[in-house]
């Protein structure tokens, strides 16, 4: 495996469990609700289902990026005990924490000039950053090395698809994403956006389709369309899912029905209290390996 470790932050919404499991370590992002701060740790201090309810009830949520000290803190004891560290960040689309990380690896290559140390912007997020980690780890087993596997991921970050559709417009328009007016209206419509992360790694509306059933269908159509191989696609396929289990199962259902050589069954995780701070109940994302983002 290398004398390194593979290091990510919170915001790739994977378990706790599944991040031990594959031994890749991470960084917790933190979040605020009703003015009392929380580490976006997973769903361990506060259950997924009671954040988004208190959010379904009205709780004032916003988030907060690591900071300088908080990486610098983080990545000292792995290269005290003489590990080089991979650490991929949350896209630079949404988030500025890949610009702190860089900063705190700086400092930290001074005090430690025998380490390597790289950071990479994933230009993903949720559980698609994720699904960036597990492959890394799987390579990693492989017996790849840190340099190679730094370029691996350089190479192929714009090859993780990532789309996105919501049920709620409430937190759309509570984060100012889109006008009360066109909440309303689309609320009366059943209209429910579809969303997708461009080659810049930023959320980019791409239609508003009527009803949850057609935008279900809709975005398993996405992924025939751009994955790799379209039907003959044989990667892993995760999923992400804020307070609603039973969209992202039928998702799910659609996805290993039209995909018979998908590798496994698709992974159902939460939307992580950071994320999901800005997206509320309501949203499903779609995630797996296909051609190059370009736009």
């Amino acid at each position: 495996m290398g004398n390194y470790i593979l290091s990510c932050c919170s915001t790739a919404d994977l378990s706790k469990e599944h991040f031990e499991r594959r031994d890749i370590h991470y960084i917790c992002f933190h979040y605020f609700l009703n003015g009392v701060e929380y580490p976006d740790d997973l769903g361990q201090s506060i259950p997924f289902p009671e954040f988004y309810k208190a959010m379904a009830d009205g709780a004032d949520t916003s988030t907060s990026q690591v900071n300088i000290s908080e990486y610098l803190d983080y990545f000292t004891p792995f290269l005290e005990a003489g590990k080089d560290i991979l650490h991929l960040t949350l896209s630079t689309g949404i988030s500025g924490t890949y610009g702190s990380a860089v900063s705190a690896a700086a400092i930290a290559r001074e005090r430690y000039p025998e380490r390597k140390i790289y950071i990479v912007d994933s230009l993903g997020a949720s559980s698609g950053y994720g699904l960036i980690m597990d492959t890394l780890a799987d390579l990693r087993d492989g017996g790849m090395g840190i340099d190679e596997l730094h370029q691996w991921a350089l190479d192929n970050r714009l090859r993780l698809h990532h789309w996105f559709f919501s049920t709620d417009l409430t937190f759309y328009v509570k984060g100012g994403r889109i006008s009360k007016a066109a909440g309303i209206f689309g609320g009366l419509l059943n209209i429910c956006p579809l969303l997708n992360m461009d080659n810049l790694g930023r959320l980019i509306p791409r239609d508003k389709i009527r009803t949850k059933k057609k935008v279900i269908r809709t975005i398993v159509d996405r992924m025939e369309a751009n994955a790799r191989d379209g039907l003959d696609y044989d990667g892993k396929c995760f999923i992400s899912m804020s307070a609603c289990e039973a969209d992202a199962k039928e998702v799910a259902r659609l996805v290993e029905e039209r995909f018979p050589k998908l590798d496994g069954k698709v992974l159902i995780n939460s939307i992580g209290t950071t994320i999901g701070s800005h997206t509320g109940p309501g949203t499903v994302a779609l995630f797996f390996w296909g051609k190059e983002r370009v736009n």
